[in-house]
């Protein structure tokens, strides 16, 4: 059998190969959660798209995603409605409104969806309460989202606060949370929605809702629909729809760009951290190194050495690092409004792997330079 050199060279000094693992297992940790809310971002926006009842939406050229649309004709919605395939169009108005918080008093921006009452919008069955549909009817009364963050105070059915300077009533809950975008979100009629957004006219939508026959090609109908339909509006399949918000928040927002250095970042970090150690070790370990240039064997042999020393490591580091990382998903999930979908994946879990083992050998490359370049009449 032979001797395992590089796993004897890491327990040899048993303090040195802990702050090792711990500094790997906190690279890790920093990857999986800046790959994480990536993710999330991603994942935010086909949850938002895939609560609304629509298999094509209608969007101005201006919007940039579902929190920033920018109002277009309503007419254009009548116009898809004669479309061959098309079951049902539905206007959505969308908007920010300040909502108070009766115990403190303090005004924060909660996200609005203004729909027709008649119109089947979301596909959440709650919506479809009887309760829930008379709330909508009635004025100065609006649905909320129970997932919205505590910071808005109660949201319990029969409080009242204000909104837009104007006394409001909760009147029935629902779950769909706000993502990114906002920490709560409201529902209310097209009615209240121009009165407390004033002086929104409702022949001005943000998104135009179009529902399918069965069977219908989505594909067909958008091509028909961008044919006859004027330039002041984009047609988008559902799938489309999704890719461009997420699109949008990876690559053209700060968040996004934050979450991707954070992740370079921390690889770098781990490169640092596992070639300081390495280093240290080949120092300490420089005679017998040298004897091993000596004995004939070759710096295939040291680099070999080395690479099992750094891959061990990296194993070592992922598994706490994989176990940290789940509980903080966790934890993040349940502090988030709406509860952030940053649970842990395969394929993450394989990735992260993988760039744990790349970070760790490339630091093993650097850092076996020492030894390989060692002459043994010098060290001894």
């Amino acid at each position: 059998m032979r001797t395992p050199i590089a796993w004897l060279n890491l327990v040899h000094e048993k303090t040195r190969l802990v702050v090792a693992i711990a500094g790997v297992a906190f690279a890790v940790i920093l990857v999986f959660m800046n790959l994480g809310f990536l993710g999330s971002l991603a994942k935010t926006a086909a949850l938002i798209y895939n609560q609304i009842n629509a298999d094509i939406f209608l969007v101005s050229p201006q919007a940039l995603e579902i929190t920033t649309t920018k109002a277009f004709p309503i007419e254009r919605i009548y116009q898809a409605a004669g479309v061959p395939g098309v079951e049902r169009t539905m206007p959505l108005y969308v908007g920010y409104l300040q909502w108070r918080n009766p115990i403190t008093r303090q005004s924060r921006a909660m996200f609005v969806y203004g729909i027709n009452p008649n119109d089947p919008v979301f596909v959440m069955p709650e919506l479809r309460s009887p309760e829930n549909q008379a709330a909508l009817r009635r004025w100065d009364t609006v649905l909320i989202d129970r997932l919205s963050r505590p910071e808005f105070g109660p949201q319990d059915i029969g409080t009242v606060t204000e909104a837009g300077r104007r006394n409001v009533t909760i009147g029935g809950q629902y779950s769909m949370g706000g993502g990114f975008a906002s920490d709560g979100t409201l529902i209310m009629s097209d009615q209240n929605f121009r009165r407390y957004l004033a002086p929104i006219p409702l022949n001005l939508i943000n998104l135009g809702l179009i529902k399918l026959e069965p069977g219908a090609d989505p594909q067909q109908v958008k091509a028909e629909l961008q044919r006859i339909l004027p330039k002041d509006v984009l047609v988008f399949t559902r799938q489309e729809i999704i890719e461009r918000d997420r699109d949008y928040w990876i690559s053209a927002t700060s968040i996004g760009f934050m979450f991707t250095m954070g992740v370079i970042v921390s690889l770098v970090v781990g490169v640092v951290i596992v070639y300081q150690i390495l280093y240290t070790d080949i120092a300490s370990h420089m005679k017998q190194y040298a004897t091993l240039k000596a004995m004939g064997y070759n710096k295939r042999f040291l680099f070999a050495l080395i690479l099992q020393e750094a891959i061990i490591l990296a194993v070592l580091g992922y598994i706490p690092g994989f176990i940290i990382a789940v509980g903080l998903y966790e934890l993040t999930t349940r502090a988030t409004a709406g509860g952030l979908p940053i649970g842990m994946e395969v394929s993450r879990a394989v990735l992260v792997l993988v760039l744990t083992i790349l970070m760790c050998s490339i630091s093993g490359l650097i850092s076996v330079q020492k030894a390989v370049t060692a002459d043994p009449a010098d060290v001894f």
